[in-house]
């Protein structure tokens, strides 16, 4: 019947006919969405979009800051692929990446469950570990130099304490990476924290008193409804980790500025020490590029593979 009225109007079969006003009131409406956008827009093209182009151009250029840039093409990627600075920076960025982000979720999700239980001070608790998350990066990285100083820092004096040696937190590479890293940790637990707490008041109390009554166990609901659940939030917390991790600077330019003998020098670091130092402009936004070509494909590939990002939670 309504192919028949729609054949009868002039209207092809399948399709509705817009009249004119509708067309002009969603003609009005995307003006005034593109109003609201149009702010961000113009930060984002002022303040990322078009720095991204230009240092896209300044890494196909040599130049150390005075005079004209010389065009060299290519040759600032081919010096990275030879450069074994550069590859121990990226092993170095891979290894930071890969131990710190799963303990940060791993920790949020943990501090998430149990500070959405019925808990004593439940709320200066919250407050303590999200505190971190509003004290800049540099403050909080001569924080952790006074702790980790190693002749007289809080943390050698506690190992003294209890019967252990002191760590060389800054004269030892293994040391002063697991500094770093413990450090990374702590910033980031409370933000993990705060998003998974956001994803827990989103399940329904019904599901796991449905799972009590079959007799579930605590890590069974843990296992079986929360986790499952909680996979948008695991999923934005995974990208966010990881960019993070790839871009991490102050921590590690306040405690150990990439020492001892690059033991902690990371992409970020390495890019500022050829880019500010050694004024290697080109190649710093060589090494900047490939940073984020990496996030990038990333982010990218986590977003076609990963199957729990549209869940609830």
């Amino acid at each position: 019947m309504t192919q028949a009225v729609a054949h009868a109007e002039g209207v092809r079969p399948g399709r509705v006919r817009v009249r004119p006003g509708q067309r002009r009131a969603r003609r009005r409406e995307g003006l005034v969405g593109l109003g609201f956008l149009a702010p961000n827009l113009v930060l984002m093209i002022g303040f990322l979009f078009v720095p991204i182009v230009l240092a896209v151009q300044l890494s196909f250029q040599e130049t150390r800051g005075f005079g004209d840039p010389e065009w060299v093409g290519a040759a600032n990627y081919e010096t990275m692929v030879q450069d074994p600075e550069f590859w121990r920076s990226l092993a170095n960025t891979v290894l930071f990446t890969a131990v710190t982000v799963p303990i940060e979720l791993a920790a949020g999700l943990s501090l998430a469950v149990l500070l959405n239980s019925v808990l004593p001070a439940r709320g200066l608790l919250r407050t303590l570990i999200v505190l971190p998350m509003v004290i800049s990066g540099v403050a909080s990285a001569m924080i952790a130099v006074i702790l980790f100083y190693e002749s007289n820092g809080l943390v050698n004096k506690v190992l003294e304490a209890v019967g252990l040696g002191r760590i060389a937190w800054q004269s030892e590479g293994a040391p002063a990476m697991l500094s770093v890293m413990l450090v990374a940790v702590w910033l980031r637990l409370g933000f993990n924290m705060v998003i998974y707490l956001a994803g827990l008041q989103a399940i329904s109390p019904e599901l796991y008193e449905a799972a009590r009554i079959d007799g579930a166990t605590r890590w069974q609901q843990l296992r079986s409804i929360t986790v499952p659940l909680l996979g948008s939030s695991t999923f934005f917390l995974l990208i966010m980790n990881v960019i993070a991790s790839f871009q991490v600077f102050d921590v590690i330019f306040v405690m150990t500025g990439g020492g001892p003998s690059g033991a902690t020098s990371v992409l970020v670091t390495y890019a500022y020490r050829n880019g500010f130092l050694i004024r290697e402009q080109g190649y710093g936004a060589a090494l900047g590029i490939v940073i984020l070509l990496i996030t990038l494909a990333f982010t990218f590939l986590q977003w076609r593979t990963n199957r729990s990002r549209d869940q609830v939670g």
